[in-house]
């Protein structure tokens, strides 16, 4: 899992995994849509390849980069705790409001 978070603290990575949630893109699609050349796009893909995150499917000479969602369940899972310490926040300040007067519609 700590290769993913590396893999995964690339800003440009992110922006590309986040256009293959939508859908499948080849590397050209992909390069101008995060504002990269093709070969640096390349390289970001190969990282992510190398971690399992995308997978490539050949149709004739072009490559269909697909994202693989396994090990971001992985993270999710890792995350579910903090998950629970942030909606048990959120849910002892919606508490605190309920119980405190409302002063909106006074007037100074």
């Amino acid at each position: 899992m700590a290769a993913t978070f590396d893999v995964l603290a690339e800003p440009a990575r992110r922006r590309i995994l986040d256009l293959l949630l939508e859908r499948p893109r080849l590397v050209g699609e992909l390069a101008g849509r995060i504002g990269l050349t093709q070969p640096g796009t390349s390289k970001h893909l190969k990282v992510l390849r190398e971690a399992g995150l995308v997978r490539v499917r050949r149709d004739a000479q072009r490559r269909w980069y697909e994202l693989c969602p396994e090990p971001l369940a992985e993270i999710d899972t890792w995350l579910a705790p903090y998950r629970r310490l942030w909606s048990d926040g959120f849910d002892a300040l919606e508490r605190h409001l309920d119980t405190t007067p409302d002063h909106s519609e006074e007037t100074p």
